[in-house]
């Protein structure tokens, strides 16, 4: 279990959740289908400066990132048109009609749409502690989404919203299936056509965005909460599979209300205390979740960075001794059963144990090359 995987997640959670109320800002004077091409565009560009910083450093050295190949092209594609291009769009065109509170707090359901997808179509198992962890945190949603003071719902609004969270569900689960691969080489590739597509859509319609500081706050905004975010993300995807990272990044509503709520005219309401104490004890069944059984993984050729001595990793290399950092090249990993603990990562995707193992009965547990 790789305990840096906490760290990326709520720092992605925190990136992100700064989107929504300083999206809120900018879609006053840009259309949303435009500044969704901001963003993903300023995502492009601050990673491939980014990039070409690190190689810089590096004196050219590879970070042992493994590459794309042809068969990843569907999850990629998946990826980009879900959470790339129509998610985005949504989401903006929901913060046009709610407040900046409501839509960050709204932003809650993208975890349980993740989780959904992750459990009832890509059959990640999940523990008592996670679904009372999910309940709670969709619980804390519904307090802070409610207003007691206009007694009413912002329908159109929030049915964006909620239709972008569940194309940011999709797409976690699709990239998840192509976190073993350079995550930075995603990110960028997602940016440049998700970004091209919306801009381009935007100005075919009549709504180019103004050549003002604006733009240049776009971009800026898009770098650090859609492009630095999504790494972090798709690193911790590695290794807490999309159900668990996806209830994580249920941090980034409440850490956007906050922020709504010191950058923006939205009154201080008394539901976002119990919404508080309600994500802090799910967060803390989550972290405290342990998932250890006896698993069988049947021999599998695949390529992804790793290092050696994680217990999965310990085949020979031809010439000089394996390498401490990690690296990427085509390895076997032979069948083998045993127990200790673990996440659904990318060499744990099997479903529940049977009940001979204290577990529900369920497909029988297979590795798949990714």
């Amino acid at each position: 279990m790789n305990k840096r995987a906490y760290l990326y997640v709520v720092a992605s959670a925190v990136l992100f959740g700064l989107s929504a109320p300083l999206s809120k800002i900018l879609v006053r004077g840009i259309s949303p289908v435009a500044l969704a091409g901001l963003l993903y565009l300023g995502a492009f560009v601050g990673l491939s400066i980014f990039a070409l910083g690190r190689r810089f450093l590096r004196k050219g050295k590879d970070d042992g990132a493994a590459p794309l190949r042809k068969r990843d092209a569907f999850w990629l594609a998946g990826a980009i048109l879900t959470g790339g291009i129509a998610g985005p769009i949504c989401l903006l065109a929901g913060l046009s009609r709610v407040s900046g509170t409501t839509a960050s707090l709204l932003l809650n359901l993208e975890g349980v749409a993740t989780a959904l997808i992750a459990v009832l179509i890509f059959r990640e198992n999940a523990g008592r502690r996670i679904w009372i962890a999910l309940a709670l945190m969709t619980s804390a949603g519904v307090f802070l989404s409610w207003n007691p003071g206009r007694g009413r719902f912002e329908v159109a609004g929030s049915l964006l919203v909620a239709l972008a969270m569940v194309c940011w569900g999709l797409d976690n689960n699709f990239t998840r299936n192509i976190s073993d691969k350079d995550p930075l080489l995603i990110a960028r590739i997602k940016g440049l056509v998700a970004g091209t597509v919306s801009l381009s859509l935007a100005i075919a319609l009549g709504l180019r965005p103004p050549l003002d500081r604006s733009l240049l706050w776009g971009l800026l905004l898009g770098a650090f909460s859609y492009g630095l975010s999504l790494v972090l993300y798709i690193h911790a995807l590695r290794h807490l599979g999309a159900f668990r990272a996806g209830a994580f990044f249920s941090l980034a509503p409440f850490i956007g209300a906050l922020v709504s709520l010191a950058i923006l005219p939205d009154p201080f309401r008394w539901v976002l205390l119990p919404g508080a104490a309600f994500m802090a004890l799910g967060v803390v069944l989550l972290a405290g979740e342990r998932h250890e059984h006896r698993h069988r993984h049947e021999r599998l050729v695949h390529t992804h960075a790793h290092v050696h001595g994680d217990g999965h990793h310990a085949h020979d290399h031809s010439g000089p001794a394996a390498p401490a950092e990690a690296h990427s090249h085509e390895h076997v990993h032979a069948e083998i059963d045993h127990v200790h603990g673990h996440w659904p990562d990318i060499h744990h995707r099997h479903g529940h144990p049977g009940p001979e193992n204290g577990g529900r009965p369920g497909r029988p547990e297979k590795e798949t090359e990714p």
